[in-house]
């Protein structure tokens, strides 16, 4: 996430310290799909009826530019395309797994690196 998106993220969720977890976040974003069961039929899940749009276009992005470039985002992009996800499922899964990185590098106030930290770093 460049210096522009994060600009947007700050100014779209604003303090991170109204939301609980990483859950919450993606949630406010409309990047966790909701049931819409009726009956007997289960397991219609759906995007959220309200969300912060603003938030969804910046995570949305972030994982757009982020998948075309090789690495672990590219891989789980094709990960989730080779499960059968069509290109919008798979780049939203990526999104919401890009909300679980940036809050815990944002939780432990470190800065991303492709490997993961150690024991004795954590």
């Amino acid at each position: 996430m460049g210096p522009i998106l994060g600009a947007e993220l700050i100014a779209a969720a604003g303090d991170l310290g109204g939301y609980a977890d990483a859950g919450r976040l993606a949630s406010a974003a409309g990047l966790v799909p909701v049931p819409r069961d009726s009956g007997r039929r289960t397991g219609n899940l759906h995007r959220p009826m309200r969300y912060s749009r603003k938030l969804r276009r910046v995570f949305y992005l972030s994982a757009s530019a982020a998948m075309m470039r090789e690495g672990p985002n590219r891989d789980y992009y094709l990960k989730k395309r080779g499960q059968g996800l069509k290109h919008v499922q798979a780049l939203i899964a990526l999104a919401r797994r890009r909300v679980d990185v940036l809050w815990a590098l944002l939780r432990d106030n470190r800065v991303f690196q492709i490997e993961p930290p150690t024991a004795q770093e954590a």
